[in-house]
């Protein structure tokens, strides 16, 4: 059964920390990314070990194993517009319909030992990249298709956010 896509705009917390999962953008910065995303990959490894991790908690949430395929994604698409945002001025980022791809990915139906592998494959790419980033590129900015903007320094915040939150709507 579909969840109903969530709509909201969540780049509000890049000027406030975030109530529900605690996460405050302000301690985050590019050159920070790497070691915190290496503090939350076995976290998300051992959630997806749990025997429930394949099962929703109710019909309206994800299960813990599609969140994880959703952060692996998330993995990839931020690594992506960051890269995209480091060698185009003015980047501008195509939509993605997360929703869609959890159904076209069958992110219910994956396998969790393969998710974990690449979820932590491509987590550790994210965190090279955003490891490589001079101070002197964190301002280069981006625009998504709604027309957020974001800087070097506001896309790694903005990234670390939903990577922690999902780990804290599975209990990770």
């Amino acid at each position: 059964m579909p969840i109903v896509p969530d709509q909201k705009d969540w780049t509000w917390v890049l000027s406030r920390p975030c109530p529900e999962c605690g996460f405050d953008a302000s301690s985050s910065t590019p050159a920070t990314t790497p070691g915190q995303l290496a503090n939350l990959l076995p976290r998300w490894r051992a959630v997806l070990r749990r025997p429930d991790a394949v099962i929703r908690p109710d019909e309206d949430a994800w299960s813990a194993l599609e969140y994880a395929c959703h952060v692996r994604d998330v993995f990839s698409l931020f690594d992506h517009r960051l890269n995209l945002m480091l060698s185009e001025d003015g980047a501008r980022f195509a939509d993605w319909d997360q929703d869609r791809t959890a159904i076209e990915q069958d992110y219910a139906g994956a396998d969790p030992a393969e998710v974990s592998a690449a979820l932590a494959a491509e987590g550790e790419q994210a965190a090279e990249s955003f490891g490589r980033v001079p101070e002197q590129d964190w301002g280069r900015t981006g625009v998504r298709s709604n027309g957020s903007q974001f800087t070097v320094l506001t896309l790694a915040q903005y990234f670390l956010h939903d990577v922690v939150h999902h780990l804290h709507d599975v209990d990770g």
